[in-house]
């Protein structure tokens, strides 16, 4: 059943981002997009990554992550002995919580979006 909006809320609507492919064909690397809407409960990233380059081995512990492979190949390493998994435009991934990943981009290169749970903004408390 779909919500209704109390009196003092806006419509909730689809709101258009952006391009993917126009994005993901830019020559430009690095975080090319990221979701920055106010009151989401998702963070969303696009990266590019030259061909070659990496991301290092690292564990994400508090967060499940998708990982869509829009355009370009590379390397998915997946755990601690970095098991080499092939990425190819449209691999879809899921990395569990805990689990140990790294990114290595082909020889044309790499984008990929991930799509994960916001993190909660950091808060100031008192010291113990």
């Amino acid at each position: 059943m779909a919500r209704v909006p109390q009196a003092d809320e806006e419509e909730a609507r689809p709101i258009p981002l952006c391009d993917v492919d126009d994005l993901a064909d830019a020559s430009a690397t690095g975080v090319l997009w990221k979701l920055t809407e106010s009151g989401r409960q998702l963070d969303a990233n696009l990266v590019r990554l030259a061909p070659g380059r990496h991301i290092a081995p690292h564990a994400e512990p508090d967060l499940d992550v998708l990982v869509l492979v829009v355009s370009g190949a590379g390397t998915l390493g997946a755990g601690t002995e970095g098991e080499p998994l092939p990425l190819a435009t449209g691999s879809l991934f899921w990395l569990p919580r805990g689990s140990t990943r790294s990114i290595t981009a082909g020889d044309d290169g790499l984008a990929y979006l991930t799509v994960h749970r916001r993190r909660p903004g950091m808060q100031i408390g008192r010291a113990r």
